[in-house]
């Protein structure tokens, strides 16, 4: 039980504060706190990196913009930049735009780790975009979340929708957290996996996960990840480069995709190493 003296030392802002420990946090607060937590994790193995979040609100995600500005000094203070979009299309494109940092000379960061968000039609609307970024790749020390907010039952949509088709279509893989620590375990396993591979990574998020609360475990080395060793990685790496001719670059496709096959994600035995 708690000692007073520990209660009295409690705070709503423990949720993005604490280092380690248990906390309360709904899925759109864990969706923050793993962008806080990449940063911690990235500066523990010597990555000097910075976040990005844009993307156009809608249910069940209509509150994650709120809930960023609200958090706008925890996101300042892990370098997490917070851009909402004017439509999902732009947004989308200026996540794109993170991977290319380390294209040229000059780069403040190690790398930019992004996240986009959106709610099904939106996910619709941005194909073009996803197919092309997801092509191009992603940088070595940054990836890319795609958040899709789907609303099955149709609650708040003209239509019940889901993503994982346009995600196919796209050559996205998708991750299907089911439940608000899953939230942290799943994304930091999601940018691994996007970094490794060079791939986007889609990140189902339903209302009844999005909107619940939990109480979860937050720990930068609750995950230990290693990369897969039954893929050999081509000459020329997986991630996004330049010059990159139109062939070759839609051929990269495939290979990215072989990489993450063998894979496994074992987010529920935190002590012992495994692979992404």
């Amino acid at each position: 039980m708690n000692s007073a003296a520990e209660l009295a030392k409690a705070s709503l802002d423990d949720k993005y504060t604490l280092e380690r420990g248990r906390v309360f946090l709904t899925g759109t607060q864990a969706l923050i706190r793993l962008m806080l937590l990449q940063r911690e994790r990235d500066a523990r193995s010597g990555l000097n990196t910075a976040g990005f979040v844009s993307g156009y609100r809608g249910s069940p995600l209509g509150g994650l913009d709120q809930a960023l500005w609200r958090a706008q000094k925890h996101l300042e203070s892990h370098h997490v930049k917070f851009q909402p979009g004017v439509n999902e299309d732009l947004a989308a494109t200026a996540v794109w735009g993170t991977q290319q940092v380390n294209l040229f000379p000059g780069a403040k960061y190690d790398g930019v780790y992004a996240m986009w968000y959106g709610k099904g039609p939106g996910v619709d609307r941005c194909g073009d975009v996803f197919k092309h970024a997801n092509a191009a790749g992603t940088s070595k020390h940054g990836g890319v979340l795609v958040l899709a907010g789907d609303d099955h039952a149709a609650k708040s949509s003209t239509l019940p929708h889901q993503s994982e088709h346009i995600f196919k279509a796209c050559l996205i893989p998708v991750l299907n957290p089911a439940n608000v620590q899953d939230y942290l375990d799943l994304g930091v396993h999601g940018f691994a996996m996007s970094r490794y591979s060079g791939c986007w990574i889609a990140f189902k998020c339903v209302t009844d996960v999005v909107e619940s609360g939990a109480s979860v475990v937050v720990d930068p080395q609750r995950i230990s990840i290693r990369d897969p060793v039954d893929f050999t990685l081509p000459p020329d790496g997986l991630n996004i480069r330049w010059p990159d001719g139109i062939l070759a670059r839609a051929g990269s496709a495939h290979p990215r995709l072989e990489g993450l096959r063998g894979s496994r994600v074992c987010p529920r035995q935190p002590a012992r190493p495994h692979y992404f």
